[in-house]
């Protein structure tokens, strides 16, 4: 990770705040005038203690009319204090929106291998967590640096004006726990960044293992996840230790310099009494003054903790913003048209640069073939897949679609030609009818329940508390997994495009829906391009053309009989199937 420092951070935040000032400016002007009313009231408050100093002379008409002073002073430091405080949450949640639909449309633009390679739990903490650390540390801390450097001008004058010897001696005091502090906090940083880190492992273990309980249950190994969760769990708490450890000395050593300056003005404060040269109200003014003088300091302490964490946090947020988006095709012409014809010519592809996945591959697809590919776990079949989609892009060689090189037309044109169900199969947090519509939200309801009779999900969606208003929750956990695929189904058939890819498409359906299925998927393929990746090779008996696949080569390629007549490797994976 990239170090970087306070000032370039500060200057990549700047444009999510800068649409906000105004809020800023308000949150700022309150508080000072907060401030200002409330550094009037130690004068008041030494002018009352002086009017009762005297035995049996007590001035209870001004008594009474100081302590009416401070009760509104109080009064209206308290409101526009709230109100300060009210415009400066304001601008931390506005500004971190801006941020998060900053990260949310980064996702959407980064190549899919950035997805890959990261962590979804690690992403979704940089959304979350790490940008709430950015707005309240870089946000309320430099708030609270103007607010606190108004305050100290203004005792500063106040003190000097009323006895600037005292006023001295304070200000030369008073910054020791400001030194203290900047010593503390600096060692500090480098945990709170270790910190911010391993958050995000934790998060990204956590999500990954929510998100697969079933299947760690399944295999029992709830001990074997509890362990790895205890390590990651106390590598969070030894980092939280040592960085919050550090930290809080701060607070300490300053307020105990605080408590040395205390005792200073007191003991000077007495002896001037005694000689007469100041009254006991003005000393206790002083103090008031000095005690006031140096918290400022003392919330630098808790501000510079705060401000390790955003800048631990910001570089995370915004490394993640600086991630290069898909090479822009925005200025390439649209597919228009497409006649289903897929060309692969002399196709190189590699995941990492030492192992080469795909190596001379070459492929000419007709409109409305039917072409599968099959082959060992990692032999490439899914990698085709990404390539024909153009979620990656090819190290050499070429994909044509409708002769038109991918490369050379936009993602979203000739993808809009593809159908695409996949072997997990995902549907959103909405309505049964608005997740079969989700390719085509204007679709009518009429075109909806056709596409669902002719994935044969009609008959059990009627069946749902609401019909095709059901709700589907969250993880979809309200229907059973073969309901979910025939949903996406559906959802491809409502399209109806010239193209198709079925990864895996019925690998969660049973037996006798699947039977049901291909029925219907025989309907749509009719006259279309499709791609069927399976590993059950009975589903694909009835395919035009047959990839056999092996470490990233054809190794061999027809329909199903000939391939059976050549006795080669798809032979082989058949019989290991069938037990022939």
């Amino acid at each position: 990770m990239k170090k970087k420092g306070i000032k370039e951070l500060l200057s990549k935040l700047l444009p999510y705040v800068r649409p906000h000032k105004t809020v800023f400016f308000l949150s700022v002007i309150f508080d000072i005038i907060a401030i200002a009313l409330n550094m009037t009231i130690p004068i008041f408050s030494g002018l009352a203690i002086d009017c009762m100093v005297g035995i049996a002379s007590v001035n209870f008409h001004l008594l009474i009319e100081y302590l009416v002073v401070i009760i509104i002073l109080s009064a209206f430091s308290s409101f526009f204090s709230w109100l300060g405080e009210y415009y400066m949450n304001i601008l931390t949640y506005k500004t971190g929106e801006s941020i998060r639909n900053a990260i949310y449309d980064k996702v959407n633009n980064v190549p899919i291998k950035y997805i890959d390679n990261h962590s979804h739990g690690d992403i979704m903490n940089t959304m979350s967590a790490d940008v709430e650390n950015v707005t309240d540390g870089f946000l309320s801390g430099f708030k609270a640096i103007v607010c606190g450097i108004f305050q100290l001008l203004v005792i500063m004058v106040i003190m000097l004006v009323m006895r600037w010897s005292l006023a001295l001696v304070v200000i030369v005091i008073a910054p020791l726990s400001l030194a203290l502090a900047i010593v503390i906090t600096k060692k500090s940083k480098r945990l709170y960044k270790q910190r911010v880190e391993v958050q995000g492992d934790l998060s990204g273990f956590s999500e990954e293992m929510i998100t697969n309980m079933k299947i760690i249950k399944a295999f029992n190994d709830e001990n074997n996840t509890v362990e790895k969760f205890d390590t990651y769990n106390k590598k969070m708490y030894t980092a939280s230790e040592k960085s919050v450890f550090c930290a809080s000395l701060a607070s300490p050593a300053s307020r105990l310099v605080n408590g040395i300056l205390y005792g200073i003005i007191g003991v000077i404060g007495a002896f001037m009494v005694m000689n007469g040269s100041i009254k006991i109200g003005r000393v206790s003014s002083f103090l008031n003054y000095s005690d006031n003088f140096t918290k400022p300091f003392n919330d630098l302490t808790s501000i510079f903790a705060d401000l390790n964490i955003a800048i631990a946090s910001a570089t995370r947020v915004f490394e993640m913003l600086e991630e290069e988006n898909e090479i822009d095709d925005s200025k390439l012409p649209n597919l228009k048209k497409c006649d289903g014809t897929v060309d692969l010519k002399d196709v190189e592809f590699s995941y990492e640069k030492s192992f080469k996945l795909i190596e001379n591959l070459n492929l000419n697809v007709k409109q409305g073939q039917r072409v599968a590919i099959v082959g060992p776990t990692g032999c490439g079949k899914s990698t085709i897949i990404n390539l024909l989609m153009r979620f990656y892009d090819v190290d050499s060689g070429s994909i044509k679609v409708s002769k038109k090189d991918i490369r050379k037309v936009t993602r979203k044109s000739f993808r809009s030609f593809y159908g695409m169900v996949l072997q997990e199969s995902w549907l959103y947090n909405a309505s049964v009818k608005d997740n079969v519509a989700y390719g085509k939200p204007d679709a009518s309801m009429d075109e909806i329940i056709e596409a669902c009779k002719l994935a044969n999900a009609h008959a059990f969606i009627e069946k749902l508390p609401d019909g095709y208003n059901t709700i589907i929750t969250e993880r979809a956990d309200n229907i059973s997994a073969g309901q979910k695929q025939l949903l996406c189904i559906a959802r491809i058939m409502l399209l109806r495009p010239p193209m198709m890819i079925l990864d895996e498409a019925t690998s969660n359906i049973d037996t006798r829906t699947e039977m049901k299925i291909q029925q219907a998927l025989d309907i749509i393929m009719e006259g279309r391009t499709c791609f069927i990746v399976a590993h059950r090779l009975s589903t694909i008996e009835n395919a035009d053309t047959i990839l056999v696949m092996n470490k990233g080569h054809i190794v061999e390629q027809g329909n199903h009989k000939e391939l059976l007549t050549k006795k080669g490797f798809y032979y082989e994976l058949f019989n290991s199937q069938f037990g022939i």
